[in-house]
C-alpha cells in the first residue's frame, strides 16, 4: 500500500509518495515536466515488494508548495539542493536513482555531489548529452536560452504549457493512445492553472540551459564511478530522442541498455515491462 505523506524541507512543504518495507533497498523516484509523483503511482505498486519506494514532489509540483518565483529561485540546482536535503531527513543513506526528463539534471547533481550514496541508477528518458537535444525540437528553449525576452518566454509557455502541448507529453509515439490515461493531463492542467505556477516551470525552462554545462561533470561521474545503470528509454521521443540514450553506453561499463517502443511517458505504456526490467537488473546487480 503506497502512503502519502509530507516532508518540511526549508519552510516548505514537500509531499511524497512511500511504499515497501523501509528494510528493503531504497529507490527514489525523480519526476520528470511537468509532471509529478503521480507519473510513479503504478511503478511504486509494483516495486514495493522489492524496494522501499519513495517518490517526491519538487517544491512547485504537485501537492508541495508552489512558492512563487520571487518567493522561490526555480533552479535546477535549488531544486537538487531541496531533494538532497529531504533524502537525508529520511535517513536513506545509499539509494537506487530513477530519472525521467527534469529528474535527471535533479538525480544527476545529486549522484555527482555524493557518489557513495548511490547504488544503481535507472535512466528513463532523461538526458545528460549534447547529442541528445537536436534542434528541431530544441530550438526554441535555445533561443529562451539566449534571449530570455518576454516573447520568447511567452512562445516558451504556450509551446510547453497549451493544454494541447500537455496531452501531447503523452501520447506522441505510443502504439495505442487508447491505453494512456488523460487523468495524466487533466492533473497538469489544474495544476498549472495556480497562480504564478506557469511562471515557475518557465523559469525551469530557462535554467535548463545551465545544465548543459554540468554535462562534462556528469559524465566524469559515470566514467570514474561506474554506477550501475539501466537504460530504458521510451525510442519514439521526440522530446528526448534515442540520440541521447546512446552515449551513455560510451562511459558506463556496467550498462544494461533497453529501447522501448513509445513515447516520452514511457511509464503510461510499458510500466509493467519496465518492472520487470528493474527487478530483473537489480537481481543481476546481487547474483
Amino acid at each position: 500500500m503506497t502512503h502519502y505523506r509530507n516532508a518540511t524541507i526549508d519552510g516548505l512543504n514537500i509531499f511524497y509518495r512511500e511504499a515497501g518495507d523501509p528494510a528493503l533497498p531504497p529507490l527514489l523516484l525523480l519526476h520528470g515536466f511537468p509532471a509529478s509523483s503521480f507519473m510513479y503511482r503504478e511503478l511504486i505498486e509494483r516495486l514495493a515488494h522489492r524496494f522501499h519506494v519513495i517518490a517526491p514532489d519538487y517544491p512547485g509540483f504537485g501537492h508541495s508548495d508552489a512558492p512563487s518565483v520571487v518567493e522561490f529561485s526555480y533552479t535546477f540546482d535549488h531544486l537538487a539542493d531541496v531533494v538532497e536535503k529531504f533524502t537525508e531527513q529520511l535517513g536513506l543513506k545509499r539509494y537506487g536513482l530513477y530519472m525521467q526528463d527534469f529528474g535527471g539534471p535533479v538525480g544527476f547533481r545529486l549522484a555527482s555531489r555524493h557518489p557513495e550514496r548511490v547504488s544503481f541508477l535507472v535512466v528513463q528518458n532523461a538526458n545528460a548529452y549534447e547529442e541528445g537535444l537536436p534542434d528541431d525540437f530544441w530550438g526554441l528553449a535555445r533561443e529562451l536560452w539566449r534571449d530570455p525576452s518576454p516573447a520568447n518566454y511567452a512562445r516558451i509557455r504556450e509551446a510547453a504549457m497549451s493544454d494541447a502541448a500537455l496531452e501531447w507529453n503523452y501520447i506522441h509515439g505510443v502504439k495505442d493512445a487508447a491505453r494512456i490515461n488523460p487523468d495524466s493531463w487533466l492533473l497538469q492542467r489544474a495544476l498549472l492553472a495556480r497562480p504564478g505556477n506557469k511562471d515557475s516551470m518557465a523559469a525551469l525552462l530557462h535554467d535548463y540551459g545551465r545544465n548543459l554545462s554540468h554535462y562534462p561533470a556528469w559524465q566524469a561521474y559515470f566514467r570514474q564511478h561506474q554506477p550501475p545503470t539501466l537504460v530504458v528509454w521510451g525510442a519514439n521521443d521526440v522530446i528526448f530522442p534515442p540520440s541521447g540514450a546512446y552515449p551513455y553506453q560510451r562511459d558506463l561499463r556496467q550498462i544494461d541498455f533497453k529501447l522501448l517502443d513509445t513515447g516520452h511517458f514511457a511509464l503510461e505504456e510499458l510500466g509493467e515491462t519496465i518492472a520487470a526490467h528493474i527487478e530483473r537488473f537489480h537481481d543481476a546487480l546481487r547474483a
